[in-house]
């Protein structure tokens, strides 16, 4: 996990992270995706029209732990199906 690149989906305007929140918690897991494309796909599929204001950048595997404790996130969702979605939860100890 920390030698792979994965991809983020973030705000252009605020600059937040895509998130989910599966049980209803003020943090919330970071969503991640294993190809750029993947990234978009979910972005098409889930905000159409929100797309414009949003953008997919890259972080390393390694900066992830990092991200998580600066921005309050109690883990990952890593995206196995954009389209569904299948997302795997993964929390941070």
């Amino acid at each position: 996990m920390f030698s792979e690149t994965y991809y983020l989906i973030r705000s252009k305007t605020d600059g937040k992270y895509l998130t989910a929140r599966p049980d209803d918690s003020e943090s919330g897991y970071l969503l991640i995706f294993k190809e750029n494309f993947d990234a978009l796909s979910y972005l098409n599929t889930h905000a159409g029209e929100l797309a414009v204001k949003l953008g997919v950048e890259s972080i390393p595997g390694y900066q992830i732990s990092g991200l998580l404790k600066r921005w309050g996130f109690i883990g990952v969702g890593i995206v196995e199906d954009p389209l569904l979605p299948k997302i795997e939860f993964l929390r941070r100890e």
